[in-house]
């Protein structure tokens, strides 16, 4: 927990903004890449998956390794927060526009498919969100906007 209150105080400064997006991403997916999925190092942290969505330009697979909730019955919430920038993340949009996705968590490697949350479904979400990184907050303040936040569901 020790180690969570730092990481968090760390992330909510301005330099880590500027710099943390270059690194911690890369860091993860060599990670990951190199151990086949059986490490992200974010995840010595807080639960992170690593979610492959299909370029909403390009047509190609982007990987982008993100904080996550594991659910009950298997789904995940991720938030869009994009550490407080005014934009919505590129992988937000590419799940609006193709929500089949990949998830890889744990070593596990599996397809799902994303759902936009809003209204009370949002609310409900959120404050469990709030619960394992209370930033999303912060995150929210700075940009000015209200961060997406999706539910991956396996598919069967």
């Amino acid at each position: 927990m020790m180690i969570r209150s730092l990481v968090q105080r760390l992330a909510a400064t301005d330099a880590f903004v500027r710099i943390g997006p270059k690194i911690v991403p890369r860091m993860d997916l060599a990670a990951h890449r190199l151990t086949r999925g059986r490490l992200v190092p974010s995840a010595q942290v807080i639960p992170t998956l690593v979610l492959t969505t299909t370029g909403s330009r390009s047509g190609r697979p982007r990987a982008t390794p993100l904080v996550c909730l594991p659910e009950d019955g298997g789904d995940f919430l991720v938030v869009g927060s994009n550490l407080g920038l005014a934009r919505h993340p590129d992988w937000s949009g590419n799940l609006l526009k193709t929500p089949a996705a990949t998830v890889s968590f744990h070593g596990r490697e599996f397809p799902v498919t994303a759902h936009l949350l809003a209204g009370q479904e949002r609310a409900e979400a959120w404050a469990r969100l709030l619960r394992i990184w209370p930033l999303y907050d912060h995150y929210t303040e700075k940009s000015g906007r209200d961060p997406r936040v999706f539910r991956l569901s396996p598919l069967p």
